[in-house]
């Protein structure tokens, strides 16, 4: 099943996609795309919906965050072996985790503005994981049964910002805009593996990145149940899981206003951002 969200910013209205692709309302099942919907006996209930019998959403309707109310949004640094290779860094003994402010969730064609103060904005394609059930100290074994479903992300990073000025990484990963999700969530039943997915990124037409989830240093189970460990995840919190090589830090090449951010992973869609 995958599910969206659509309509102007700040009036979205659930949604789902039906056989052919096409956005259909969900509104009269649900209120809205919540942390509370993500419950397996709720995206049950959804999940028994015929898609063909429910209104059709406007052609060519703006698409916004696959998930309402967000309450925490957790990236995984350093987390792609060719990754870390690229920056010369030593692959992590445990996960490098650090936090994204909300305010930099977007819609997967929303417009990324480009903040002043900064001379390195970067790409970074990445499987977003989210959570479904409460999970505190959860074994790894159990983990992935606390996950509702998986997006394409892009975790922008200010580089200068997030490594130039002292402090923690939440600095630079946070403006406006530097965090599109979408298009769709798409429910975990339909991802049969979350460590064979490939994932990709174009910038102006020029492929930069192309990776496969295998080559993660920690896999989606590891990850759900190591933070679970520190702190408890709840229904709707995002888990952006690392990056594979191929980044603009590593090319020393960085977004320009006007440039055209192309992200996909491998079953969970396409996002096409233009920097403002």
């Amino acid at each position: 099943m995958k599910l969206v969200r659509w309509g102007e910013k700040g009036a979205e209205r659930p949604g789902m996609l039906d056989g052919a692709g096409h956005v259909r309302d969900l509104s009269s099942h649900c209120g809205d795309l919540t942390p509370e919907m993500l419950s397996p006996q709720r995206l049950a209930r959804l999940a028994r919906l015929d898609p063909a019998a429910l209104p059709m959403a406007p052609s060519g309707c703006r698409l916004g965050v696959p998930v309402a109310n967000i309450a925490n949004l957790i990236g995984i640094g350093l987390n792609y072996r060719d990754h870390a290779a690229e920056t010369g860094l030593a692959l992590p003994s445990e996960p490098v985790v650090f936090s994204k402010h909300t305010g930099a969730l977007a819609g997967p064609a929303d417009p990324l503005p480009f903040p002043d103060g900064t001379a390195k904005l970067d790409w970074e394609v990445e499987l977003a994981v989210v959570i479904g059930r409460p999970a505190w100290q959860v074994a790894e074994a159990d983990a992935l049964a606390h996950v509702a479903g998986y997006m394409t992300a892009n975790d922008v990073s200010a580089r200068d910002w997030q490594m130039e000025r002292g402090g923690q990484w939440v600095k630079g990963k946070s403006a406006p805009g530097f965090c599109p999700l979408g298009p769709w969530l798409v429910t975990a039943n339909e991802v049969a593996d979350p460590q064979a997915l490939r994932l990709w990124c174009e910038v102006d037409g020029r492929r930069t990145q192309d990776g496969t989830t295998a080559d993660m240093v920690f896999g989606v189970a590891f990850l759900v149940g190591y933070l679970s460990r520190f702190m408890a995840l709840g229904p709707g919190d995002v888990i952006l899981t690392g990056t594979p090589a191929g980044v603009g830090l590593g090319r020393g090449q960085f977004l320009s206003r006007g440039a055209l951010v192309e992200v996909a992973v491998e079953g969970l869609g396409r996002q096409s951002v233009r920097v403002a």
